[in-house]
């Protein structure tokens, strides 16, 4: 009989050691799959992984065989799901969390767009409680400090120049709850807002920017933390790469393949947003250990096509693909409005692409936890939290595990 994807309360007893015996994609960068691997998860944490035949027989006998093995993935880009967006709909925002851990994503950030202090800073609040209670990782802020011409598929008239006062507010309210936010290198004060985001321990991250080359250059070199920067949704709402006027993207990509300990890349491979030579060209630059693969979901993911919103914009669905309705006041250009994907179909069009699944996984899980500073999460090994994805050779999710216990939408 082969092996089973999906595990059953039997299978998971709530007191006592039990373990899982396949292939294993331990998502940590460069080490290959063990074709035959052991898991063995203790209370809320991994207690021991690695080869099979390198555990103990009482163990490895009396494990479950399942076909595949990855670590929860992690998400730093999601603005919702099941028909909800992350906000101040409490409920709405814990469904939307739950689904997509059940299909996969065990750590997620919550995005927040663009939107009145006011707002944002019920949202924040709102919000706060489900980060601190483990269903949500964080929160991401992406705007209001960016660029109109760049907004995409947020209100242009949320998009203020860069505020110190009103961060520090927000990230006073988020009481350590907001762990990234995208900023372009044009707004005003960057330098200070940078420096803020570093105070309170948040990532900023460069996007929805018209920032020239030398702007980009000029935004990174003022930072001297050393710190950890991201780059929001590459290639997504900043100018395209051009051989005289080349924009961040090739500052980004530099930087990145430089030191993937000080920039890491945002790339939603959803087979919409980016074609999929771009996404093997910039993991042929720059390395699985840059690369964090992201939904940059919406309300609309794992639902049908249809009529949804995303902050105070109409967003029409069809063929899932998400667009702004080009009708109402404040659209851009019928700009795509985020994703309808969860991130493991991410992770298999990468492989479907010629992606090595050891380095999809790893964009999907230990480079983006490893961005936001987290070490207990995005991996398989003793001592991590019990954050599992089992599925078929063909990434099909079966049972997704969090915290020790199985996840149910």
């Amino acid at each position: 009989m082969s092996p089973d994807p999906v595990l059953t309360p039997r299978d998971v007893p709530a007191s006592a050691p039990w373990a899982l015996r396949g292939e294993l994609c331990t998502g940590l960068p460069g080490e290959p799959t063990v074709r035959d691997g052991l898991v063995v998860v203790e209370g809320e944490h991994i207690a021991w992984c690695g080869p099979a035949d390198d555990a103990p027989a009482a163990l490895r006998d009396a494990a479950r065989r399942v076909p595949l093995v990855l670590p929860g993935l992690v998400d730093v880009h999601c603005h919702g799901g099941a028909g909800a967006t992350f906000s101040a709909d409490v409920p709405g925002s814990l469904r939307a969390a739950r689904h997509h851990a059940a299909h996969g994503t065990t750590s997620v950030l919550a995005s927040l767009v663009s939107a009145p202090s006011d707002v944002l800073l019920e949202q924040i609040r709102a919000l706060r409680p489900l980060v601190q209670r483990g269903d949500l990782t964080g929160l991401h802020l992406e705007g209001p400090f960016i660029t109109e011409s760049m907004c995409g598929a947020q209100d242009p008239h949320a998009i203020i120049p860069g505020d110190p006062q009103l961060l520090e507010q927000w990230l006073r309210e988020g009481q350590g709850t907001v762990r990234s936010m995208t900023l372009a290198p044009e707004t005003p004060r960057f330098s200070e807002l940078v420096a803020l985001c570093r105070a309170y321990g948040v990532v900023p991250s460069i996007g929805h920017t018209a920032a020239t080359a030398a702007q980009t250059h000029d935004a990174l070199a003022a930072d001297l933390t050393g710190g950890t920067w991201t780059a929001t949704h590459l290639f997504n709402r900043m100018p395209a790469l051009d051989h005289r006027t080349p924009g961040p993207v090739p500052v980004l990509l530099e930087n990145a393949r430089e030191d993937p300990e000080s920039m890491v890349l945002e790339l939603i491979a959803d087979g919409v947003h980016l074609d999929p030579e771009i996404v093997r060209m910039v993991f042929s630059l720059v390395g699985s250990e840059a690369v964090a693969l992201i939904t940059d979901a919406m309300a609309a993911a794992g639902m049908a096509d249809g009529h949804y919103t995303l902050g105070t914009l109409k967003v029409g669905v069809s063929g899932g693909v998400a667009r702004l309705d080009p009708d109402q006041p404040g659209s851009t250009d019928g700009a795509i409005a985020g994703g309808t994907s969860r991130l493991i179909e991410g992770v298999r069009n990468c492989v479907d692409w010629g992606i090595p699944l050891p380095c999809a996984v790893t964009a999907a899980s230990w480079t983006p936890a490893r961005a936001l500073g987290l070490d207990d999460v995005g991996h398989l090994g003793a001592g991590a939290r019990a954050d599992l994805v089992v599925a078929g050779q063909d990434l099909t999710v079966g049972t997704v595990v969090k915290n020790g216990a199985p996840v149910t939408e």
